[in-house]
């Protein structure tokens, strides 16, 4: 579903007279002289300036995964959605598609609705008490003496919605980038037997990272550090983004049995007619993507520490537990696991230049009872202690940003997913400021 979107602020004119012409001319010259196959120039990491062209030209111009359809059910359920300056409400309507709205009321610019998530009929200030309908429109304001009033003037601003697969995107841009519809093409195949409007909310966690965003995504792009992360390590094999010859001694015998089990796993998917193959371009369109489905260690059904699956309910129309986890990057704010028994979704919203909410939801079957089918401490144990050791890792990383003697490294060969980021966001930016 789509609605029309008014956001001047999004203008590139208005981005440029926002700041000086010689910090522009700055910015624009530290985005020229990249040095590809390394990490950026700090002030990407640590400059208000740039993270206020990060919010225009990237946030606020491409597709940004907000929710799934599991956190909206039923009509009038409604999730906020913020980063940078902006705030966002993802409501499901009557219809049972998705209205995208700006939490900005138009009359004195408050917050209509304050909670993160929550159902409601009509939206109401709570300041002055304007309403509006699901569809933003002013339908009460009590305005004594007013004789001119036009509410039919004052609606809520609205941004572009799109659903596929389950999954919701928002975009504030004038004219969307295009594309995106490609992408959904390529990954509906792949989400399609995981049925994710079948699916519930099991847990929802949120976790302020103290680090710019690029980090936040960066770190997620590689599996360079994954010896950092024991509990994923179970299940997840950490020869992820290998390749032969870049395989170190100690990682020879898991890369071998990772190899049986993905060629096992492959055999599995063609008896099922699951698609599987890797279909990656990151940085080679807008909309970019990689997406593939994996195999897992041990049992090879799920994200515990035999592998062996942590629901009792398959999802969708799965007839069997042990087919790994279809794993999907989307550029720029977002990565997934759909495995046979639940899901885990992760969305990056950034804060300021220096802070990032990720925000991770664990779905599964909505038919399974916890307690019976599955344990909600053992569901989401593995990504808790993983996102709080990637929380420690990014801070890290931001510290030293922050250090008057950072400068750039190099991407080793495995981390070339984490170029491949980078080099979207350079692109991006540069066609914005352009």
């Amino acid at each position: 579903m789509s609605v029309s979107v008014n956001l001047p602020l999004n203008s590139r004119g208005k981005l440029a007279s926002s700041l000086p012409a010689e910090q522009l001319a700055e910015i624009t010259e530290l985005f020229e002289n990249r040095l590809e196959g390394h990490s950026l120039d700090a002030p990407f990491y640590t400059d208000p300036a740039i993270f206020k062209i990060d919010m225009h030209a990237i946030f606020g111009q491409h597709w940004i995964f907000a929710a799934s359809v599991a956190e909206l059910p039923e009509p009038g359920d409604y999730v906020t959605v913020d980063y940078g300056p902006y705030s966002l409400i993802v409501l499901r309507n009557d219809e049972g598609g998705v209205n995208v709205l700006h939490n900005v009321c138009r009359h004195r610019g408050a917050r209509v609705l304050t909670e993160s998530t929550g159902s409601t009929g009509n939206l109401v200030c709570g300041y002055h008490s304007w309403t509006y309908s699901p569809e933003g429109n002013l339908i009460h304001a009590s305005a004594p003496g007013e004789t001119k009033f036009d509410k039919s003037c004052f609606g809520l601003k609205r941004a572009h919605g799109r659903e596929y697969a389950g999954l919701i995107f928002v975009c504030m841009a004038d004219e969307p980038p295009a594309d995106f519809e490609e992408t959904a093409k390529i990954f509906e195949p792949y989400l399609a037997p995981h049925d994710l409007p079948k699916t519930k909310v099991a847990y929802q966690q949120n976790i302020i990272e103290e680090a710019n965003w690029k980090l936040v995504m960066e770190n997620n792009r590689e599996c360079y550090h994954c010896d950092g992360h024991p509990e994923l390590a179970c299940s997840l094999f950490p020869t992820w983004g290998l390749t032969e010859g870049l395989v170190p001694a100690h990682l020879e015998e898991v890369w071998d049995r990772n190899t049986q089990a993905q060629a096992a796993l492959e055999k599995r998917c063609q008896r099922y007619g699951i698609p599987y193959e890797v279909f990656e371009e990151l940085d080679t369109r807008v909309a970019g993507i990689r997406i593939s489905r994996e195999s897992l260690d041990g049992d090879g059904e799920s994200f515990s520490p035999d592998g062996h699956r942590l629901s009792k309910k398959l999802l969708g129309d799965l007839r069997d537990f042990r087919l790994g986890r279809c794993s999907m990057h989307l550029q720029p704010n977002s990565w997934f696991h759909f495995l046979s028994d639940h899901v885990v979704t992760f969305a990056v919203f950034p804060i300021n230049e220096h802070q990032t909410l990720v925000r991770t939801t664990w779905l599964v079957a909505d038919d399974a009872v916890e307690g019976d089918d599955y344990d909600l401490e053992k569901l989401t144990h593995t990504w808790k202690q993983t996102n709080l050791q990637d929380k420690a890792f990014v801070e890290l990383c931001q510290a030293g940003a922050n250090s008057p003697v950072y400068e750039p490294g190099p991407y080793m060969k495995s981390e070339y997913q984490v170029e491949a980021f980078i080099n979207w966001y350079v692109q991006r930016v540069q066609e914005h400021l352009a």
